[in-house]
């Protein structure tokens, strides 16, 4: 493995097709072979996951049973990795094949240790949840606080500050992003396509469960930072309790207004305060898409989520009082 100037790090956990259209995106990149070194950790996957990686030549790692993390399985294979700077890819991506051409030239300045370009849903038609949380991936590009799943990395600053928390189920990225900001560096989103990413999202279930994970996050995160001069999450954590909170107090006021007053005019105003709030958000994001019924169920969802986030959030207050570690959260 001597020489290779990239070591790509793929996570998975019963990707199935979805890992062999990734592994396949990886053959097709405009990058030299011998300076590609392909490395697969698996999560106790029940599919045939490890042996598809196997076909294709990748170095497979299997994660042993336990308390598994996205963290764990990125940490894992860059610590065997033998290249200087490791991409980071989830097994239900594909790699745009020009990705990593333009990615180099930007890490030619040493101030930039993390790297991402744009994440892009590639069946966003298949269903109302891959529509809407399409939107959720676009971001203005230059210096950013935090990277997603995606991202190339330089491996010095990774040994630097110890690479990803494994403790935490979600927000693992913005928790490094916000150690390697504290080393001085940059972390910097290009205007470029980077991966497309099948969410399979076809269910409320589905839906409920990924918000429980992202307010799990908010309130973990926010925590361990609240004390320093580089908080993480503070903003996003009080604005969610306060959202989610205020709104269900007056839809709690309405309906039972409604009811004390047989009278729909209650719920009437709810509903009018609800819209002008939707109406608000499309304003704010209007940049993100020209598609107006995209837009309307995009700012429908930013708010609905606001409720299972705070649980999310309840959920991790909740397991920290009784001395809990909870495990992987899948949504699929």
């Amino acid at each position: 493995m001597k020489g290779k100037r990239l070591s790509v790090v793929v996570i998975g956990r019963n990707e199935g097709e979805r890992l062999t259209r990734c592994l396949a995106s990886l053959k097709a990149i405009n990058f030299p072979s011998e300076q590609l070194e392909v490395i697969y950790v698996d999560s106790c996957s029940s599919d045939n996951s490890v042996e598809i990686a196997t076909q294709f030549g990748a170095t497979v790692v299997k994660l042993e049973p336990g308390h598994l993390t996205a963290a764990k399985g990125r940490n894992a294979g860059w610590r065997i990795a033998s290249a200087a700077y490791i991409l980071f890819l989830d097994g239900d991506t594909i790699l745009d094949a020009n990705f990593i051409d333009r990615a180099f030239k930007q890490m030619q300045d040493f101030n930039v240790a993390v790297l991402f370009g744009n994440r892009r849903e590639i069946r966003p038609k298949d269903s109302i949840y891959n529509r809407v949380l399409d939107l959720d991936w676009i971001s203005p590009p230059g210096s950013a606080e935090f990277c997603g799943g995606d991202a190339l990395i330089r491996r010095s600053v990774l040994k630097t500050v110890g690479g990803y928390d494994e403790t935490l189920i979600a927000g693992e990225e913005p928790d490094m992003c916000r150690r390697i900001r504290a080393k001085g560096f940059q972390i910097l989103h290009i205007d470029s396509p980077m991966t497309g990413h099948d969410l399979a999202m076809k269910s409320l279930k589905q839906y409920l469960k990924r918000a429980f994970r992202t307010g799990y996050a908010y309130a973990k995160v926010s925590e361990r930072f609240q004390a320093t001069e580089l908080p993480l999450w503070q903003s996003e954590s009080r604005r969610n309790f306060r959202h989610a909170s205020v709104f269900s107090t007056i839809l709690f006021l309405s309906l039972t207004s409604s009811i004390f007053l047989h009278s729909f005019v209650p719920l009437i105003v709810f509903m009018g305060m609800f819209f002008a709030l939707v109406v608000r958000t499309m304003l704010k994001f209007r940049w993100k898409t020209d598609s107006r019924i995209t837009l309307l169920l995009y700012s429908i969802h930013s708010h609905l989520q606001q409720f299972p986030i705070l649980i999310g959030q309840i959920g991790y207050w909740w397991d920290r009082r009784s001395n809990q570690m909870r495990g992987l959260v899948e949504y699929k």
